[in-house]
């Protein structure tokens, strides 16, 4: 065995873990897994210094007060930086060869390191490791390497991956001998380690017991595994190291799933919807038509805008500085805020036929008011509805017959468990452009209310609004028009403006605050005056940021014409489409406003070319599918990027059409259309 002058082990850990935050600090038996870790360490019989390296973030004071009073060393460095973290405490510690073990290793076993080191030793080579390939259970992950394959690594490397997880550069040079220290058996199946909360469930398990003795060896965890391998079920659909590659928002997201059903509030959102397992999830700034990662990566958003909420960019200044003036000054108090009555006075104004308006905070619950309104003024309960109008039971109660109801209205598998069963009946979808479906419920269904959507996909053929609207007349329902996701997108106001149809009752919501919450219901007075029969209040709907937001939002598209930007730059795009479609003899259906522009590739693997656009477009930083909400942002610069980037992944696609296999192409599961349960 080569003489070795100094061994350390380095103990890598921290209190910002992405997936489960201040993991070295959780209680194990008596003490905590670090101190559990460094106790392990310390029955070496061949390390001469055992030292944390931690980073210098202030949450890590704790971590590093908990290791000083218990008789442990520590340095700290920098956060992101954990190749120079190590080097630094390298040369803190004078070490020559450098033992190198992770916090979230609880059953990190002295036995098996003085093994490890003694066979490095004896084969007198630069690093090893029993990683490549792992055949030791996750969570017993030793590396060893000389200082000088250290440094050269901190002299040489230049990417974060490099940076932030230490030893490739070492691994992948070729200047240095490697050597791999099997187990006899392949156990790497087995996940021992400390990443998320069903990994410590099983930790503090076993750990239970072995009761008081916390030296039992790691041998001695796998005859436990074989006696009673139930034990060891709760987190073995995690997979191993999938934490050195998915970015931080995935990461977050996962445990997000662990607090939040389903992960977050909007279904729209879901990193599912997208590109399951790499989809960024979720943003620390935004600005015009950027979104910045929690990896700090700048994103162009050719996408969904914040799901159409921002017609004039993320952040716009204006809107921004007129919020930030309002805060100023106090958002909330006994008194009513004066904006909701500008408010109200701007929307009247803009739509002869709207006599009052009233305000609450998300299209959703504007559509149940004017549900709750419209039923008030009829005194009838069935509806006839045209499009999505969000998630409350009177809309949802549709697929209470049968669970396919809805399913041409956006969103398919929307399950209506919770409705209760005694709305059945009271709901019933039509077909858009169908007016003999409509007249047809109107006889059979005792309607009293029509709700419809003025266009999504489709626009009107054959006066289809009109007829609604004579029909509405003829037989005293109350016609009502859901604008929220319409609204401001080819006119200045409603999109039934452009067809000269005049609703009883619409709601505008999305566009309206430019990214601040705020929806309006907007009404003749005969109707609208029925919301003071029946109980509709809510407290922060009152707030003064919503309405503020709005008629800034109000003043600068009227100055500027947001909507015949956005029309105009959908239309390109749309026309974009076309173009590489027919380049790449593609078929493809488009639907959509201009504004609010998509397509779907008519083929049975459209859902996986989706998620291959998605995922190669996110290679050049951009958030992409098959759908592009227009924004003022949207320069034709960036268009022309864009189409550029799309080529070369239509022309694969077109090839995975003659016969090229989508699925090796595709690095991610396929993309959800429509609603699915999340565990």
């Amino acid at each position: 065995m080569a003489p070795m002058k100094k061994i350390v082990c380095i103990v890598q850990a921290r209190m910002g873990s992405s997936r489960l935050p201040g993991k070295v600090m959780l209680p194990i038996g008596n003490n905590t897994v670090i101190g559990n870790i460094m106790l392990r360490l310390s029955k070496s019989k061949l390390i001469n210094e055992i030292i944390v390296a931690t980073s210098i973030n202030k949450e890590n004071d704790l971590l590093e007060k908990f290791l000083l009073e218990n008789g442990f060393k520590v340095f700290r460095g920098s956060e992101n930086n954990v190749l120079e973290r190590y080097y630094n405490a390298a040369i803190y510690t004078d070490a020559d060869l450098i033992v190198r073990i992770t916090g979230d290793c609880p059953f990190i076993d002295s036995r098996l390191v003085d093994e490890m080191i003694v066979d490095f030793l004896d084969g007198n080579i630069d690093y090893e490791n029993n990683l490549s390939p792992a055949t030791f259970p996750d969570g017993l992950d030793i590396e060893i390497f000389k200082f000088k394959a250290l440094k050269y690594a901190y002299e040489n490397a230049h990417s974060e991956y490099d940076k932030e997880h230490v030893t490739p550069y070492i691994k992948n040079s070729e200047i240095f001998t490697k050597k791999n220290f099997y187990s006899e058996v392949d156990l790497s199946g087995l996940r021992w380690t400390l990443d998320e909360s069903f990994d410590y469930e099983l930790i503090k398990k076993i750990f239970n017991y072995f009761g008081n003795d916390i030296f039992f060896s790691w041998e001695e965890v796998y005859d436990l595994y074989k006696k009673k391998p139930d034990l060891f079920s709760i987190n073995q659909h995690i997979i191993r190291n999938e934490g050195s590659t998915m970015n931080t928002g995935q990461k977050l997201w996962k445990r997000a799933k662990q607090v939040i059903p389903g992960g977050n509030m909007l279904l729209s959102k879901r990193p599912e919807m997208f590109l399951p397992d790499n989809w960024p999830s979720y943003f620390s700034q935004a600005k015009g038509c950027n979104v910045w990662d929690l990896d700090n990566n700048k994103l162009t958003d050719m996408s969904i805008m914040g799901i159409g909420t921002n017609i004039l960019g993320y952040g716009n200044d204006e809107v921004d500085q007129a919020v930030l003036s309002t805060i100023s000054k106090g958002n909330m108090s006994t008194l009513n805020c004066p904006e909701e009555v500008y408010l109200a006075e701007k929307l009247v104004s803009m739509h002869n036929w709207a006599d009052m308006a009233r305000f609450a905070r998300s299209g959703g619950e504007a559509n149940s008011i004017a549900i709750r309104i419209a039923r008030a003024y009829s005194g009838k309960d069935n509806i006839a509805i045209c499009g999505y109008h969000g998630w409350h039971d009177w809309y949802l109660s549709a697929n209470l017959s049968s669970r396919k109801e809805l399913d041409g209205h956006l969103l398919p598998g929307l399950d209506p468990k919770g409705v209760p069963l005694g709305l059945m009946d009271t709901v019933y979808p039509f077909s858009y452009n169908d007016i003999d479906q409509l007249e047809e419920l109107i006889i059979n269904k005792n309607i009293g209310v029509i709700k419809m959507e003025v266009s999504r996909n489709t626009g009107p053929k054959d006066n289809f609004l009109g007829k609604v609207r004579r029909l509405a007349t003829n037989n005293n329902i109350v016609l009502i028009f859901d604008e929220c996701t319409s609204g401001f997108r080819e006119t200045f106001g409603g999109l039934h403006l452009k067809y000269n149809v005049e609703p009883d009752i619409a709601m505008f919501g999305k566009a309206l605050g430019n990214g601040y919450a705020i929806t309006a219901i907007l009404g003749r007075r005969e109707f609208m005056q029925a919301a003071q029969s029946t109980f509709i209040s809510s407290t922060f709907w009152t707030e003064r940021i919503g309405p503020t937001a709005a008629l800034k939002t109000l003043e600068i598209m009227e100055k500027n014409k947001s909507w015949e930007y956005i029309t105009n730059h959908g239309k390109k795009i749309r026309n974009g489409w076309k173009d590489l479609a027919k380049e790449y003899s593609l078929d493809l259906d488009y639907w959509g406003l201009d504004a609010l522009t998509g397509f779907t590739i008519l083929s049975k693997n459209s859902l996986k070319y989706k998620t291959y656009i998605t995922q190669e477009m996110l290679k050049h930083k951009f958030l992409a599918s098959n759908t592009v909400y227009v924004c003022t942002a949207h320069t034709n610069e960036i268009i022309e990027n864009y189409f550029e980037l799309l080529r070369p992944i239509f022309r694969d696609i077109s090839e995975c059409e003659d016969g090229k296999d989508i699925d090796k192409i595709l690095n991610s599961p396929v993309c959800h259309t429509g609603f699915k349960r999340l565990n």
